[in-house]
């Protein structure tokens, strides 16, 4: 299957459906650990995303992800707004032009997206921050795209998994990067919203892709 431009579109607006309705979940997850307004944060940078999709929705893909990775970065406090500005900036400059993305494409604007992560947040795997949902959702997509007869829809759905499983092993983990990263063992039992708020927006991908 391929990924079209309309779906892109769709996977940001049900991206911003989501962010709203889990707005008060991811707030209550960053209460103990951070500034108590990820969700918050995230909510609104999505409903400014909303009304700028509308101006760039018949673009290229690699337009619509950089001009919601600006708008991020401009609308969205906390550490939020850069990482997840340089996350679409990255990904939409590695599928520059195209109209459509093969399931290499994807994997590609992905692996770029969350390098621009790391190299913004300089975090590692286990440092607990979204990077741990990120890092083996592209990992299981990379090798279930690299199976013979795997398609595009089902390895999303694996990657999706993964990211699950490695939001919920952040709760174990000491914050080493970050606001959670100041209290020390006391961030220890939380699970980490950046994580979260990743593992929901690739499954808002996933759903778009799958309706």
């Amino acid at each position: 299957m391929v990924v079209t431009r309309d779906q892109i579109v769709q996977w940001l607006s049900t991206t911003a459906a989501v962010m709203q309705e889990n707005k008060a979940y991811l707030t209550e997850l960053d209460s103990p650990i951070g500034d108590a307004d990820h969700g918050i944060n995230m909510d609104r940078g999505f409903r400014k995303v909303l009304e700028k999709l509308p101006e760039v929705a018949d673009k290229d893909i690699g337009n619509i992800l950089k001009t919601t990775g600006m708008t991020l970065i401009s609308s969205v406090g906390g550490a939020s707004g850069p990482l997840y500005g340089t996350f679409f900036m990255r990904g939409g400059m590695a599928v520059d032009s195209k109209e459509e993305l093969t399931g290499d494409d994807l994997a590609t604007m992905l692996q770029a997206a969350v390098d621009g992560l790391i190299q913004r947040g300089r975090a590692q795997a286990g440092d607990k921050t979204m990077v741990d949902a990120w890092l083996p959702a592209l990992k299981v997509l990379r090798e279930a795209l690299d199976k013979d007869g795997e398609d595009t829809l089902t390895a999303l759905g694996e990657a999706v998994a993964a990211a699950e499983q490695g939001m919920k092993d952040t709760i174990p983990l000491q914050a080493k990067k970050g606001r959670a990263s100041y209290l020390g063992e006391r961030s220890i039992g939380h699970q980490d919203p950046g994580a979260t708020s990743s593992y929901l927006m690739l499954k808002a991908l996933n759903d778009t892709l799958a309706s």
